[in-house]
């Protein structure tokens, strides 16, 4: 994707104005795991404060980027059976190293 479209990695410096966005095309899965929990397992949050902790990024986002035309959010489900058990296997070897 870099290749084809050269604005998709470009740094901006916090001085300078950003680009003229029309999408922003955003995968939930890594906002929303770093909102509710990220890698603190001691971290407990009801879902209100959640909610309001994704929405507060998001809101941040936006108006950092400004998109002009749209906003999509992707979001999908939960791993399959198969895909959770790899993962458990590859955490409980590298925590066995």
């Amino acid at each position: 994707l870099s290749e084809r479209f050269a604005l998709l990695n470009m740094s901006v410096a916090a001085t300078e104005a950003p680009p003229e966005i029309d999408n922003l095309y955003l995968d939930m899965n890594g906002i929303i795991h770093n909102c509710t929990h990220a890698n603190d397992p001691n971290l407990k949050l009801t879902e209100a404060e959640m909610v309001v902790r994704i929405f507060t990024y998001l809101d941040k986002l936006i108006q950092i980027i400004k998109p002009q035309k749209l906003v999509f959010m992707a979001i999908d489900g939960a791993p399959g059976p198969a895909r959770g058990a790899r993962r458990a296997a590859v955490r409980e070897h590298r925590n066995s190293t």
